[in-house]
């Protein structure tokens, strides 16, 4: 069972938008939030890239989608990406912190994510920051006659004058993944955006820049952002989730990632809500010009996959799941 808060500390929540699919997985983060938590008395600020900097063009969204996302009380903020951009899109995440409010807590959410329950009676602790615990075992990556995770991890903790073991799962194996403190970069949340985000940033460039020798093996594109968060919250003396903020990947949100794959595994309860926040009209006719969203949404494909899985079951891999829907032509993003 979640434990909330009887009164939770007003808290701002920011999603990244841009032109093409985040613009849309963004809006529908807005609308799954006004209609799952009317109650939320905190600034939904949507960051976006401005042009120039980093991005090529105009990476600014579109008018209709600006004009629901204000409809939905949505404060849009340009930021200018300075440091990623193009070349690393999941930066966008580390270098719009900066539009938010410095000393007011946050909530970042990835924009393909639904709010499905009441996020403002979440008992956040945002003295001590957490992340996304729905991850796998993606990075690092142990080569044969390289580091092990030990070494790997202990290089980069020692980089930023860290203390490791502290870190540490004890109730996991040595050199098993969930040993060590990993995150997905999904949400995560803290108490002060300035300080948060400014750690954020040195700690991922100077891994980019400058990686512990026991990296040179090791790909960071894309999970630089992966690598540098849990660096990050630790630093600021957080640490793994505690039942508290369960709600969070259970029954308050839920980061779909990709339809297809949603409508094929997702609860009842998130399917809803992803049709329900979309049936307006003045919703609906921004996203239609979402092909994904189109087909599997408005146009019953998703329902179509729904009954495919309920009838087989899920496969065991998220691999072959990717697989079965590419198989079966039902794959969108």
């Amino acid at each position: 069972m979640v434990r909330r808060a009887k009164k939770q500390a007003q808290f701002n929540v920011m999603v990244v938008a841009q032109a093409g699919r985040l613009q849309y997985e963004a809006l529908l983060f807005a609308a799954s939030l006004r209609l799952s938590d009317p109650g939320f008395s905190g600034r939904l600020i949507v960051a976006e890239p401005q042009p120039g900097g980093a991005w090529p063009g105009d990476p600014r969204i579109s008018p209709d989608a600006r004009a629901a996302f204000e409809d939905l009380g949505a404060e849009i903020t340009p930021f200018e990406a300075r440091h990623f951009g193009a070349s690393y899109p999941n930066g966008n995440k580390i270098e719009a912190l900066a539009t938010l409010p410095a000393g007011e807590p946050f909530v970042f959410f990835d924009s393909d994510t639904v709010i499905t329950g009441p996020l403002s009676e979440v008992a956040f602790d945002f003295s001590r920051p957490a992340a996304s615990m729905r991850r796998e075992g993606t990075w690092p990556v142990i080569e044969l006659y390289g580091p092990g995770y030990t070494e790997i991890w202990t290089s980069l903790y020692d980089k930023f004058g860290l203390d490791f073991a502290s870190s540490l799962d004890l109730s996991e194996p040595d050199e098993y993944w969930g040993r060590y403190l990993y995150f997905n970069a999904g949400w995560f949340f803290g108490a002060d955006p300035a300080a948060f985000g400014q750690r954020f940033l040195d700690y991922a460039l100077a891994i980019r820049e400058d990686r512990p020798d026991a990296l040179v093996l090791q790909e960071l594109n894309p999970w630089l952002d992966q690598v540098a968060l849990p660096l990050v919250i630790h630093s600021f003396g957080g640490g793994r989730p505690g039942p508290e903020l369960d709600g969070l990947d259970g029954d308050i949100s839920c980061h779909w990632r990709v339809l297809p794959m949603a409508y094929a595994r997702e609860s009842d309860r998130v399917i809803g809500v992803i049709e329900a926040a979309t049936a307006p009209n003045r919703i609906k006719k921004v996203l239609k010009a979402h092909d994904p969203m189109l087909k599997m949404i408005f146009h019953g494909r998703g329902q179509k996959v729904r009954a495919l899985f309920a009838e087989e079951g899920l496969p065991r891999t998220e691999k072959m799941l990717r697989n079965r829907l590419k198989r079966e032509g039902f794959w969108m993003r």
